[in-house]
Order: C-alpha cells, then sequence, then structure tokens
C-alpha cells in the first residue's frame, strides 16, 4: 500500500490518502517492483493532492490584502485545467473582491489565473519541447504516453507548445547588434582562431508552396575552451538574422569586438550575413566547396579525352595549376589563368558532347572566384599555422539540424515560422542550452533538480 500524508509549515496533518493498493507475488520476474502502469498510477495519485494542497496554501495568503490586511470577499469559482507531467488537473479557482483598489485594477481577481500563466507546467513544456526538437510531434507524443501519465497530449498541443516556446525566445532578442569599425576590434592573436564561426545552408520543401523549397541558414560556433553552439534561421522569416548569431556569441561570454573568422561557402546570402554581422571580422570562403568545383570540372578533361586525349592532358594539368594558385592565395593570377582557359576551350575542334558545358561551369568558376576574391586567403599558410580552412564541421551541422529533423530527401513540408520555430529550439536542444533557457524563465527547476533532502534520499 502506498500512502501520502501532507503535513503544513507546522506540522500539522493537511491530507492523508491511500495512493495505491497493490497485492503481487514473488515467483515471477514480471512482478518484482512497479510495472509501468502501476508507477504511472502512483505518480498520478501523488500528483494531485500535493498540487492542490500547495495552490490551497497559495490561495489563502493570497486571500488577504495587501495593503489592510482584512480578508477579502469571495466572489465565486470556476474549473481550471492545469496540464502536468502527472496527469491533467482540474482545479477550483475562486475569484475574490479586490479591497483597496487602485485606479485601473480590475474589481476582482484569481490568484490561480495569475500565478498559472500557462495551462501546462514548466516541465511539462520543457520535455514536449526537447523531444519534438529530436524526433517528429507524432512520436514525442508516443514517447511521452509510454512513460508518463499523461492522458490528453496530441500533435497539435505539442506542436502549438514548442511554437510559444520558441517565439518566446525570440522576443527576448535584443535590438540588431551595431556595426565595428576596424578600430573596435581588439588586437589580432597568433596561432589558431580563439572564435570560428561557419555558416551553411540547406533547402526545405514549402508546406505553402508544394513545388518549391526555401532555405534554412544554419551555423556552429566554435569558441577556444568553450562549449560549442549550433544556431539556425530562415532568412526569408526572420528579417533581422545578425541578432541571433549575436545572442549565441554572447551566451558564449564573447563580445563583437572580438576577433571572429567567419567560414561560408560563399553564396551571397551566408556572405552577406557574415560581412554584416562584423565588417572588420575576417570572412574567409570555404576550402571544401571551392575544392568541389575543381572536382566537377576535372570530370570533362577524362571526358574529352575519348575525343581529344592530347588536348584534355593538357587542359586537366591547367585546372590543377589554377588550383594551386588558389590554394596559396594568388587570386589575381588564378583568375587570369581562369580567363585564359575559358578562352582556350572555345577555339578547341571537339565532338566532345559536353564541352559547352564545360566552356559554362569555366566562366561560372570565374564568377565564383571574382565574387568571392577579398574572401580567399592562403590556404597553405593557414593550415601550417593550425588555422581552420574548411567547413566541413557545418556541413555535419546541416545535416544535424536539418538533414535529420527536417527529412530534406523526403516528402515532409514545413512552413517558414514553423521551419524557424523548429530551428531555434533544436539547435538549444542539441548543444545542451534548452534547459538552462527554462531555468532562466523559471528559477525553480533548477531549485527543484536538487532539492531533494538527505533523509529522502536515505529512505
Amino acid at each position: 500500500m502506498v500512502q501520502l500524508r501532507v503535513l503544513d509549515d507546522d506540522g500539522e496533518l493537511i491530507a492523508d490518502d491511500t495512493i495505491l493498493s497493490l497485492d503481487k507475488g514473488s515467483d515471477r520476474p514480471e512482478d518484482l517492483g512497479l510495472s509501468l502502469s502501476e508507477s504511472k498510477d502512483v505518480l498520478a495519485g501523488l500528483q494531485r493532492p500535493m498540487v492542490e494542497a500547495q495552490l490551497a496554501a497559495h490561495v489563502d495568503r493570497c486571500r488577504r490584502c495587501e495593503r489592510c490586511d482584512r480578508s477579502l470577499l469571495h466572489k465565486g469559482s470556476y474549473q481550471l485545467l492545469f496540464r502536468t507531467l502527472f496527469g491533467t488537473l482540474s482545479l477550483t479557482s475562486s475569484r475574490f473582491f479586490r479591497c483597496c483598489r487602485r485606479r485601473g485594477e480590475s474589481k476582482t481577481f484569481s490568484p490561480l489565473t495569475a500565478l498559472l500563466t500557462e495551462h501546462a507546467s514548466p516541465e511539462l513544456l520543457y520535455l514536449e519541447t526537447r523531444w519534438a526538437s529530436l524526433v517528429s510531434y507524432g512520436m514525442t507524443v508516443d514517447l511521452l504516453k509510454d512513460v508518463l501519465p499523461i492522458d490528453q497530449a496530441n500533435i497539435s498541443t505539442v506542436r502549438r507548445h514548442l511554437n510559444k516556446i520558441a517565439a518566446r525566445a525570440e522576443a527576448e532578442l535584443g535590438d540588431e547588434p551595431p556595426c565595428l569599425s576596424q578600430g573596435d576590434l581588439g588586437s589580432r592573436q597568433n596561432g589558431a582562431d580563439p572564435v570560428v564561426v561557419g555558416i551553411d545552408g540547406g533547402y526545405v520543401r514549402n508546406w505553402h508552396a508544394k513545388k518549391r523549397r526555401f532555405e534554412a541558414v544554419v551555423g556552429k560556433s566554435i569558441v577556444k575552451d568553450q562549449g560549442d553552439r549550433y544556431f539556425g534561421l530562415v532568412q526569408t522569416h526572420d528579417h533581422r538574422p545578425q541578432r541571433r548569431v549575436a545572442s549565441v556569441l554572447q551566451e558564449q561570454g564573447l563580445s563583437m569586438a572580438q576577433q571572429m573568422t567567419f567560414l561560408t561557402d560563399g553564396a551571397d546570402n551566408v556572405r552577406n550575413l557574415a560581412i554584416d554581422m562584423s565588417p572588420s571580422a575576417k570572412h574567409l570562403l570555404d576550402w571544401f566547396h571551392l575544392s568541389m568545383r575543381f572536382c566537377v570540372l576535372s570530370r570533362y578533361p577524362e571526358g574529352l579525352k575519348h575525343h581529344n586525349p592530347k588536348e584534355a592532358v593538357e587542359l586537366a594539368g591547367r585546372l590543377d595549376k589554377i588550383k594551386w594558385c588558389l590554394w596559396h592565395g594568388k587570386t589575381d593570377k588564378a583568375l587570369r589563368r581562369i580567363r585564359s582557359l575559358a578562352d582556350d576551350l572555345t577555339k578547341i575542334d571537339t565532338a566532345y558532347p559536353n564541352m559547352k558545358r564545360f566552356i559554362r561551369k569555366t566562366n561560372q568558376l570565374h564568377t565564383y572566384i571574382t565574387n568571392n576574391q577579398s574572401s580567399i586567403p592562403n590556404y597553405g599558410k593557414r593550415r601550417r599555422q593550425g588555422k581552420r580552412i574548411a567547413t566541413s564541421f557545418v556541413e555535419s551541422t546541416v545535416n544535424v539540424l536539418i538533414g535529420k529533423r527536417f527529412a530534406k530527401s523526403q516528402q515532409m513540408q514545413w512552413s517558414k515560422q514553423g521551419a524557424h520555430h523548429l530551428l531555434q529550439t533544436r539547435a538549444r536542444t542539441l548543444d545542451g542550452t534548452l534547459h538552462s533557457m527554462f531555468e532562466k524563465w523559471y528559477p525553480g527547476m533548477a531549485a527543484n533538480d536538487h532539492n531533494i533532502s538527505k533523509s529522502a534520499m536515505a529512505a
């Protein structure tokens, strides 16, 4: 038999309830201890009398006027639903007439309505947000119902709660971070970059335009001797993306005046995001994306070998020299060689069917290098200094933040707002800062995690 006894601060008995009576054997392993359904019954049985006793004490404290200490007149009551980890409770919410009412105050008030601003407990909101960020909304509902005595969880409720949490976090973001001049930055340090921010994008299917996709921008902030942080956003939904990256850096204990290195794939949207964040910071073109363009170009000389073997060998060697120039940061020399290569390709008489495509890709490489010329460093020198030259860590971030939850290779479709909000909570879940955000909103969550008396642990 499991019983619950509730005592007030003076040690007087408030409630004495029998929670569960069991009659179990000991001859089978499945009979040992509590079953999952029995544990749910125990938790649900403990929850109701505890909450009712706590709220009764709260209402009793609020029914006296704070100004004249007189007992307030009771107006009436109504039922209020409150969802918790261990079941949905129907609570009696009393209303009282105000005494010594000030101008602008209502005639009556409800202590429970003022206390329970959300109709769900903070820990329930946290678990719903955490698991919905990791797996689908449907699987989140099934998981919570499997392990907790939750009777009214559904997909729409979990989705609504996650969007509400993300919107609340959005509202707390500051204004656009100020642009910094070169003089605002601290002195450059030798050795590895102290702060590296990698930014990349991935595409998600659009719910409102079925045949189209929109881009989600994600990134990872790596700070020496500190934990890494993720961030994500939908730029066409968030019109102030710089504040989001700035808030991530500030939570890592950084200021916008510190030395930073941004690595991107050179696309206009992510490059402009990095430049607008801090114009004086280093913005570098990722070597991985640059070298991938040469991987594509190198296929054309291989195909040309079947028609013009001599020219194919010469063209492959010229591509290697251009890549060598870029590796050593000689962009002017590389651009001249690319321009010369594109002109020579038009003069080759061949039956190779992909020759026009080869010329087009070469011209595209010239445009790509021209647009990112100021962001191409001496990659060889940086690598010898132990500094990052590629965003391979961001490629994995795209897969973790977008690929594994948004199912970009499947038929799953999203609204821009829904994808944007989910990215916020998923990023915090994966880098371990979601719980600290809830602790900031609900300080008692941190205290409750450690509020276990030694006597209770010994028992």
